[in-house]
């Protein structure tokens, strides 16, 4: 089990950048595929890109592919997502998930974050 927290979420203008953090806590970190996911308001939840345990394979949602970047960093327990030109309609609670698997197509999710809120203006 991990406990999950997210930062970096906020305000920018469409086209801007923003980088969101997700820390863990717990021993097995190293061993959990980890994913981002979002949630606008009145949608469903829906899978924004993923990374497997060790870092050499990434999914992405084909909406953010090629503007938004994930990546780990296993000895500091936490994963990123790197988002740049960003569009109004990126607008969304942006939530961490950890789990045996995360793609774009499947995922079994052990461990959620409480969500950023993430507002881009146009």
């Amino acid at each position: 089990q991990v406990q999950l927290v997210e930062s970096g979420g906020g305000l920018v203008q469409a086209g801007g950048s923003l980088r969101l953090s997700c820390a863990a806590s717990g021993r097995t970190f190293s061993s959990y595929a980890l994913g981002w996911f979002r949630q606008a308001p009145g949608k469903d939840r829906e899978f924004v890109a993923a990374i497997s345990s060790r870092g050499r394979t990434t999914y992405y949602a084909d909406s953010v592919k090629g503007r938004f970047t994930i990546s780990r960093d296993n000895a500091k327990n936490t994963v990123y997502l790197q988002m740049n030109a960003l569009k109004p309609e990126d607008t969304a609670v942006y939530y961490c998930a950890a789990g045996p698997i995360v793609t774009q197509t499947r995922s079994i999710i052990d461990n959620w974050g409480q969500g950023t809120q993430v507002t881009v203006s146009s």
